[in-house]
């Protein structure tokens, strides 16, 4: 390899930013599922297992962003705007490619619904949401079938641990919504702008005071995000 030259700069800016994606898109699966399932992480509350996965969620859309923009912006091949939005479009590798667009429309399909969730409600959102078991697979065929690097070496091993995790993880919601006796809702990747902040989460299940301006939220629910207790011990 003969290093980043002025005319491969943009090519290595590709297919860097295309690995970082999928690592992204794996880690916002991955919290995605256990914020709807467990609804934290240990030794962290709900309210910062859903602002990681929010984090996460629009770092991975900022550099799937450059990802687009620099393929289409590299001169050694030719890959027309609307290659990247319309599916098998694409003169260059059209197979390889439509796959990408078809996950970047499906994730830009879950980015809307999450902004606009609040009017469009809660069903019509989670029905959208079902996209993101789909998203994924998509995602990985088009990188893996695109670009050759993530076909062998450790850029192959990174991808079937990225691959096995999100499997393990899928495996283990089906198991214990069965064992729960309900269907497994989609986690979700890219669910950007739709958690609320610590002292939103906290206000829409408690008053912030009581009737005498005292604090009604228990600090050790403050502190662990505990539900507080029904029968109003520990108030």
């Amino acid at each position: 390899m003969s290093g980043i030259t002025q005319s491969t700069a943009l090519w290595y800016a590709s297919r860097a930013t295309g690995v970082v994606t999928l690592v992204l898109l794996t880690l916002v699966v991955l919290l995605g599922i256990v914020v709807n399932r467990q609804g934290r992480l240990p030794g962290l509350p709900r309210f910062a297992v859903t602002g990681l996965h929010r984090s996460i969620s629009l770092l991975a859309v900022a550099f799937l962003a450059i990802h687009v923009i620099t393929a289409i912006a590299d001169q050694y091949v030719t890959i027309q705007l609307i290659a990247a939005v319309v599916p098998f479009a694409s003169s260059y590798e059209p197979f390889q490619i439509g796959l990408g667009a078809v996950a970047l429309d499906l994730i830009a399909a879950l980015i809307v619904t999450s902004l606009l969730r609040a009017r469009i409600g809660r069903r019509l959102w989670r029905g959208v949401h079902w996209l993101a078991y789909v998203s994924y697979p998509v995602a990985v065929l088009h990188s893996v079938t695109s670009a050759k690097d993530l076909q062998s070496g450790g850029l192959l091993v990174l991808t079937l641990v990225c691959v096995l995790a999100v499997a393990a993880a899928v495996c283990y919601r089906i198991a214990a919504a069965r064992s729960a006796g309900g269907p497994a809702s989609p986690g979700g990747p890219l669910d950007a702008g739709i958690y609320r902040t610590a002292a939103d989460h906290h206000s829409a299940r408690w008053p912030a005071t009581g009737g005498d301006g005292q604090d009604t939220v228990p600090a050790a629910v403050l502190a662990g995000d505990r539900p507080a207790p029904r029968n109003g011990a520990g108030r």
